[in-house]
């Protein structure tokens, strides 16, 4: 990790918790709930909502996809190198316009995503434009060479797109 982003809070490690899942999962909890649900987020002068929907455990649903991984909702398995990132999402969202972060509109169900991207931690979070308000969607690690690759053809495709046309 790079920490290019001096805005970036430390990482929350599993092991400053005793390696014991419950208590840090209360702990990486208490940080969303700060972060999402007592203090909203602002993009780019937007306030961002929350999806709720499904509750899991008494947690929101936009926790659950910014901790794991997996297609399937009630089968997605957590991810420690998001956990530890959980209080990332937010300073991102309102750290979209510094320098060396990296930001677009792609569209997936016929629904606008908005793309942050820190390209130096390999980081992103997605939000759903839902008309009206946004939600943050999740928050994940770039792991893959072609997944970067498709992040970077969707950024550049978005600026090249608004450029030719106003």
């Amino acid at each position: 990790m790079t920490n290019t982003f001096d805005w970036l809070p430390p990482l929350v490690l599993f092991n400053d918790h005793g390696g014991n899942w419950e208590a840090y999962l209360d702990v990486i909890y208490a940080w969303f709930k700060r972060d999402f649900v007592e203090n909203k987020p602002v993009f780019q002068g937007r306030r961002l909502g929350l999806k709720r929907h499904p509750v899991t455990n008494g947690k929101e649903a936009t926790f659950w996809h910014m901790i794991s991984e997996g297609a399937i909702e009630d089968e997605r398995i957590p991810d420690l190198r998001r956990c530890e990132r959980i209080r990332w999402p937010k300073p991102v969202i309102e750290n979209s316009e510094a320098p060396r972060v990296k930001w677009w509109i792609s569209v997936k169900n016929r629904e606008d995503r908005i793309h942050i991207w820190l390209e130096d931690e390999d980081y992103v979070v997605v939000l759903a434009d839902r008309k009206g308000y946004l939600l943050p969607w999740t928050a994940f690690l770039v792991t893959r060479g072609h997944t970067r690759e498709k992040l970077r053809k969707e950024y550049e495709r978005f600026w090249k797109d608004r450029q030719q046309n106003g």
